[in-house]
């Protein structure tokens, strides 16, 4: 059964999930004695990468790196190649529909000079094979995998050691699947992308693992789905740019820099996803710009510099944005807006401990933002009818907002006593408070029950 938030107390799952996970928590007594506990189910890494299974009925098997590319190279050669647990030295290309089945021990190593598997056709599936050594040229994109086409499949296999893990281009109803990806062992800026859709329409990525790639990327693509991912030790968690119409769906994003990014994108759904640990200054969890009718609902963000960014979405009060049933927690900043724009609204969210509930750049506010039946572990209000929704409003008046905003070397100060006891004095002594940053005029005196990922 999967554990769902703790009704009451000051201490929320997220917590725990957070210190399960070994993110920096530094400074809160509460948190440090969050007591320790498995953090929620995940993508079963285990059943990701090849299996060892025995060659398909009627394969013929290529039994050295010469026979498989005789192989793939004949137009009339068999629909299905099988490979033995040896070591095939050579870049692959392959132009003609074909399956290319491997097995445990399988293992296609490149020249180090380009891409390892290059496909130029359709319905061409690979699987169950390890996939290394690419070249290193970032102008030609050497890359572990690299299919254009339409229904190419990569399932149950594992890149290491090259430049781009796995990437699709004008590959439509293209499927990654059961695939784990790991760069090189060098700085971010030198690394490539561990997947890439473009222009990819129609395509799918489950089940894959990604660690220390530069990003994930899915750009000029339409109706992509991302579900069961884990992104962890990159940039971009995943960045998606004219993204219409994606889902991201049951993933974990954890110490990335960005756990996901959406930029000029329309109609999205990001559900169930868990995303923790994006630390530095850039640090978010979910971060959008210029985009439209999103839905997010059910994710947990949780020890992120900013738990969300919005920077201008939505562009029209016509193509709503909603935040619904997700869990905000020990995040520097909860919410941050760049802008705040009609359209936007948060409904029965959760946050807490968050060292900032919200922060507006530039002096603004989140007065345009429709709060309503969002738990706020900041809320002092009363609840004389036990409706569970409290009988007076949530505000955030903060004095050290407008300091900081003024000052930007205090910010050093944030999450402090210091900076806490002069939120304090504002909200004792009213002639001290500034202007209203956040108002939920009804809102909820008990955490939500929101299932963890």
């Amino acid at each position: 059964m999967k554990p769902r938030v703790a009704r009451g107390g000051r201490t929320a799952y997220a917590v725990v999930v957070a210190a399960a996970l070994g993110f920096a928590l530094e400074g809160d007594p509460a948190r440090a004695a969050a007591p320790s506990s498995p953090s929620p189910p995940r993508v079963a890494e285990a059943d990701v990468g090849p299996r060892d299974v025995a060659a398909p009925v009627g394969a013929v098997v290529a039994r050295t790196f010469e026979e498989l590319r005789a192989l793939v190279e004949d137009a009339g050669g068999p629909p299905v190649i099988a490979l033995t647990a040896q070591v095939y030295r050579g870049d692959l290309v392959i132009r003609r529909p074909v399956r290319v089945a491997g097995r445990h021990g399988a293992v296609l190593e490149g020249t180090g000079g380009g891409t390892v598997v290059t496909v130029k056709a359709n319905d061409v599936q690979v699987s169950d094979v390890l996939i290394r050594r690419s070249g290193h040229r970032n102008t030609t994109e050497d890359a572990g995998f690299k299919a254009t086409g339409e229904r190419v499949r990569l399932d149950h296999a594992r890149v290491e050691d090259t430049l781009f893990g796995v990437s699709f281009e004008e590959c439509k109803h293209c499927a990654i699947d059961a695939v784990s990806v790991r760069g090189f062992d060098e700085p971010t800026e030198l690394r490539g992308d561990g997947i890439k859709l473009w222009e990819s329409h129609h395509s799918t990525v489950r089940r894959a693992v990604v660690e220390r790639a530069r990003d994930v990327v899915v750009w000029y693509t339409r109706h992509a789905t991302l579900e069961d991912l884990v992104v962890r030790g990159s940039r971009y968690g995943t960045h998606l740019m004219y993204a219409h119409d994606a889902v991201v769906r049951g993933s974990r994003f954890e110490g990335n820099v960005v756990g996901i990014f959406v930029m000029y994108s329309a109609r999205m759904t990001l559900e169930q996803n868990f995303l923790a640990g994006a630390r530095g200054a850039a640090g978010m969890g979910l971060g959008f710009k210029d985009s439209d009718a999103v839905v997010a609902r059910g994710n947990w963000l949780v020890a992120n510099t900013s738990g969300v960014y919005l920077d201008n979405t939505p562009r029209t009060s016509d193509a709503p944005v909603v935040f619904e049933g997700n869990v905000l927690a020990l995040n520097d900043v909860g919410l941050r807006l760049h802008s705040a724009a009609k359209g936007l609204s948060f409904r029965g969210n959760d946050l807490r401990q968050n060292a900032l509930v919200v922060e507006a750049d530039g002096g603004g506010d989140a007065l345009a933002v429709e709060f309503r039946g969002n738990h706020f572990t900041e809320y002092e209000g009363y609840d004389l009818n036990g409706d569970g929704v409290g009988d007076v409003p949530f505000e955030v008046k903060a004095l050290s907002s407008d300091l900081t905003e003024s000052r930007p070397t205090l910010k050093f100060f944030q999450g402090t006593a210091a900076i806490g006891l002069l939120d304090a004095v504002a909200h004792a002594v009213p002639l001290l408070s500034s202007r209203k940053l956040l108002v939920d005029p009804a809102p909820l005196v008990r955490p939500p029950d929101i299932q963890a990922p």
